[in-house]
């Protein structure tokens, strides 16, 4: 595995009891590892960002999360604020009652006006799909569909749900998926080996609250 193993993580914060010392802390670690983002509750992007000052660590937030079915007024709402307070990736739950409604029609309304804004202000989206809660044939159809759009990442998961990451499930997004649009694994990642597995996979970002944990595995297993 390469030397720029950090490069992939987002550090992940996201439990309902995050406190400012929390977001301090994961700031902190992930300017020393240079990981590729911190992933924090929306209300502390402003705190981050100053926390973040110089750093090349980017900052990701969240929206309509964890859940997904707010509406998409809200959605942008949420978006707005989180570019305004300096925000640089955000992670979107689509909505889960339209797809379980098998209304396709409008996930594409909510994901051409959710891109919108983000587009404009050349910020990142990842589209949080929770693979978990899903049958094969939906992750492949929201594959299908959201490979339309100019997005950034496919997300498997919140974290919040019962069922996480696995490989299998990200290779299955990979093979349905446009080339170009990256793929995050998230939810139960607390081992290196694991976190190798789902990029050996296709995975090129993972979202995780033990990176440090995981960095130290990695330097063992890599006699770095």
């Amino acid at each position: 595995m390469s030397v720029n193993f950090a490069s992939y993580i987002d550090h992940t914060i996201l439990k309902q009891t995050t406190t400012l010392a929390d977001v301090d802390r994961v700031c902190v670690e992930a300017s020393m590892e240079n990981f590729a983002a911190v992933c924090i509750p929306p209300k502390y992007v402003a705190d981050a960002k100053k926390l973040l000052d110089g750093s090349r660590v980017k900052i990701a937030t969240v929206i309509g999360f964890p859940l997904g079915y707010n509406v998409t007024d809200v959605k942008l709402r949420e978006i707005n604020d989180a570019i305004d307070m300096g925000a640089d990736e955000l992670d979107m739950v689509h909505d889960l009652c339209a797809l379980k409604n098998n209304n396709w029609r409008l996930l594409e309304e909510e994901m051409a006006a959710c891109i919108k804004p983000i587009q404009e202000a050349g910020k990142v989206i990842k589209v949080i799909i929770e693979t978990g809660i899903l049958t094969d044939n939906e992750i492949i159809r929201c594959c299908e569909l959201y490979s339309n759009f100019k997005i950034d990442f496919i997300k498997t998961s919140t974290g919040f749900a019962d069922i996480g990451a696995n490989a299998s499930i990200v290779k299955l997004i990979r093979k349905h998926t446009a080339p170009r649009i990256g793929i995050k694994a998230s939810g139960g990642i607390n081992n290196y080996s694991f976190a190798k597995e789902l990029i050996d996979a296709g995975a090129t970002r993972i979202g995780c609250s033990s990176s440090m944990k995981i960095m130290k595995e990695f330097r063992a297993e890599n006699n770095l």
